[in-house]
């Protein structure tokens, strides 16, 4: 059984109303999400599912992806992780299955049209309990499977996705139906177009998931010196063919992944714990403060200081 309508076996009238019901469940999920964020900003009414609000484009933020689904209800937005682009909108999702460092920026936003999105967090076992009870297992592919990327977002997924949303109007119901509708969200992506980048991701195995353990390990000992060749063999791979899967699934080198970790947190040392740029450019690893000022202003446009004093005058 496939979780998305196969448009072409379907008559013209069935066709109208598949897209009718589509056009009312993304007003509807307009209406909703407006409702729950009244201003600009985040919330998460419901563990896991965050909502998003914005009456302007923003400039470019540097995160983490993080394991999640997205969704836009109005407005659109992109991605970029190393030199690939992603851009989404109402009519399509953002499935991201590892903690990877991305630039997102909201292209389209207004007073009258606000951007409004959500996003759910995905539990990889919970991936895997819904992938055997579907009998649905991995791929023999041992191929990496890119970590992000968008598909179309078919009307038994809006669907679920309204459903889900429309749970925050009763909370008592919520806490039952909640985790049954995220089921369904995750059943529906597995029998989507994007369930291998799921099942991969899911199951032990594979060069995708060592290269997820390779992930997790550069993003707790981001500040220690790369040892390729260490990684490498722990994870019973030639450093060559660890190079070449960690770039098929991350778009990025090891080193350039590191590099944008280590920069994203001293531009939030210097943000939240008001360090100077010499303080944290040394606490995420760099022992030369002028190859960190280049590295710095060669990510984020301009020197640390100025990056801070520009980034802190925006926030007023």
């Amino acid at each position: 059984m496939s979780g998305k309508v196969n448009m072409d076996s379907m008559n013209p009238q069935q066709v109208e109303r598949e897209a009718h019901r589509a056009q009312v469940n993304r007003c509807e999920l307009v209406e909703r999400i407006a409702r729950a964020v009244r201003e600009d900003g985040r919330v998460e009414p419901l563990k896991g599912l965050r909502l998003h609000r914005a009456t302007s484009p923003a400039e470019s933020i540097y995160g983490m992806s993080g394991f999640a689904f997205c969704v836009i209800a109005q407005g659109s937005k992109e991605v970029f992780l190393g030199d690939t682009r992603y851009q989404y909108d109402p009519a399509h999702y953002l499935l991201a299955t590892a903690e990877l460092p991305v630039v997102s920026q909201i292209i389209e936003a207004s007073q009258e049209r606000p951007y409004l999105s959500l996003r759910l967090a995905l539990d990889p076992t919970l991936v895997s309990s819904v992938m055997v009870e579907a009998g649905h297992f991995s791929s023999r592919s041992h191929a990496g499977v890119r970590a992000i990327n968008v598909g179309p977002l078919d009307a038994g997924l809006l669907d679920a996705v309204v459903r889900l949303v429309r749970l925050l109007d009763t909370p008592a119901e919520a806490a039952f139906l909640a985790p049954l509708t995220t089921r369904e969200i995750v059943y529906r992506l597995l029998m989507g177009e994007q369930g291998n980048r799921l099942r991969q991701i899911a199951v032990q195995g594979g060069h995708t998931h060592r290269i997820a353990r390779a992930i997790a390990r550069l993003r707790k000992e981001f500040d220690q010196p790369l040892r390729i060749e260490d990684i490498a063999r722990e994870l019973g791979m030639s450093v060559s063919s660890f190079h070449h899967h960690f770039k098929a699934v991350t778009a990025l080198s090891p080193l350039q992944f590191q590099k944008q970790i280590r920069l994203q947190e001293a531009r939030r040392l210097m943000l939240g714990e008001d360090l100077d740029a010499a303080s944290a450019g040394y606490r995420v690893g760099y022992n030369d403060a002028s190859h960190f000022n280049r590295e710095y202003k060669r990510l984020f446009g301009l020197p640390p200081l100025r990056d801070v004093e520009r980034l802190r005058e925006a926030a007023r």
